[in-house]
């Protein structure tokens, strides 16, 4: 299957997306996350996530991932679809809608890419991940394709991510702090995916107040979860 393609116009996407398509045309650093973060290297190893947005029952929503609850690591935490790039991609969109296909079964067919964001530097494992963001225009069946390193897939509203009684900083033993969000119940979402969707909602213009104050402790592991799914898919990628 051919996962290269052109980024789509505007006018392909609903109204209520177009605000994520110019953020993602305007943002040219990865400082947008943060403003210490530092550039990739060129020794940095290629990785991609898909930012995927879609329009469900509950309305616009996007695409998260629960790792799988058996793992010696990150178990139950919160990712984006996404992992390592492979010599076949032909870029960062081919690699994060493979992995979407491989991870969940998303038909990638479906999905229109309307941006890419800067790459950003992951320094402990030394990736550098391109966010892709994506339209889900034809939705397709998602589901834990390998239970073991997948618990579960779901959309998450919009509205719900946005909602001020979800929101909350997480902190971290490091000292790192952090924007956090609860998801799916009693789940957290926190670390890079947070951070990433905390900017792009605010710079769309999305987010609503809420208490800066509120702290929360780290959930149970003390690496980044987008961090261990990569380097997990590229450890299966060289065992493929």
């Amino acid at each position: 299957m051919a996962y290269d393609r052109e980024l789509v116009a505007d006018d392909a996407l609903p109204d209520w997306l177009r605000p994520v398509a110019e953020v993602g045309r305007r943002i040219d650093s990865p400082r947008f996350l943060s403003p210490s973060m530092p550039e990739a290297p060129a020794t940095a190893r290629p990785a991609a996530v898909l930012v995927l947005f879609g329009e469900g029952e509950s309305g616009p929503d996007l695409l998260l991932t629960e790792r799988a609850h058996a793992m010696r690591s990150h178990a139950g935490q919160i990712a984006f679809p996404g992992g390592a790039t492979d010599p076949e991609d032909g870029g960062p969109v081919a690699t994060a809608l493979r992995e979407a296909e491989e991870e969940v079964g998303l038909d990638p067919d479906g999905v229109d890419v309307f941006a890419s964001l800067p790459r950003l530097w992951l320094p402990p494992s030394n990736f550098a991940v391109t966010p892709v963001l994506g339209w889900w225009r034809r939705p397709s069946p998602v589901g834990a394709v390998d239970p073991a390193e997948v618990e579960t897939v779901f959309r998450s509203p919009v509205d719900e991510l946005t909602d001020p009684a979800n929101r909350f900083s997480v902190s971290h033993p490091s000292g790192w702090l952090g924007p956090g969000f609860a998801v799916n119940g009693d789940l957290i979402l926190w670390g890079f995916t947070a951070g990433i969707v905390s900017r792009l909602f605010r710079a769309a213009g999305w987010e609503r107040p809420w208490d800066t104050d509120r702290i929360v402790p780290y959930p149970g592991s003390a690496r980044d979860p987008l961090v261990e799914e990569i380097e997990t898919d590229a450890a299966r990628g060289r065992r493929r």
